[in-house]
């Protein structure tokens, strides 16, 4: 059973380098699970500025915005890297909303346990960053504290079953979990 680690914190606050530092720590190859879609020039020079920052002799990348479970059951490597969990909601948010048919908290809670589940099976480290959304301001629109109301049950799902949860306030990890 692999040894799953949530790694979570605002924006900005050093989560993807820490997640990183971990998953080279392992002294395996490691595959990079990414879930950002390469939509506008901005969301692109931020692609570029991560994969930069990954050796490629020691990094495969996955691109794969929806179908988590199954990137996580072909991924070849024994280090695993998910980032980020909080787009993985936003683009199940789209996808659902395109098909007119809401995401509702229960259908996130399957999803997210589903993808718990899929981590336990594999072996080495699984390693998942997703944003604390829930420290701010009540979002102003519907939408908004939808987004918030299922990445935080995201987040409460994938905590209970993780081994390890780190905060990482300000550039330092705080041990919540493990």
């Amino acid at each position: 059973m692999a040894q799953i680690i949530l790694v979570t914190g605002g924006s900005r606050s050093g989560k993807s380098r820490y997640a990183q530092s971990l998953a080279e720590a392992s002294g395996s190859r490691c595959t990079f699970v990414a879930t950002c879609p390469d939509i506008d020039d901005e969301t692109h020079l931020r692609i570029r500025r991560h994969q930069q920052h990954r050796d490629p002799s020691c990094w495969q990348t996955v691109e794969e915005p929806l179908d988590l479970v199954r990137a996580l059951a072909d991924a070849p490597n024994q280090t695993l890297l998910v980032d980020c969990l909080t787009l993985w909601v936003n683009n199940l948010i789209y996808r659902t909303e395109d098909k007119n048919a809401p995401l509702t908290e229960e259908q996130m809670e399957i999803e997210a346990s589903a993808l718990l589940a899929a981590a336990k099976k594999r072996t080495g480290m699984v390693i998942m960053v997703t944003n604390e959304v829930g420290q701010g301001v009540v979002p102003a629109s519907p939408l908004g504290r939808k987004f918030r109301d299922l990445a935080g049950r995201c987040n409460q799902v994938v905590a209970a079953g993780a081994d390890t949860v780190t905060l990482l306030c300000c550039g330092y990890p705080l041990t919540v979990k493990g």
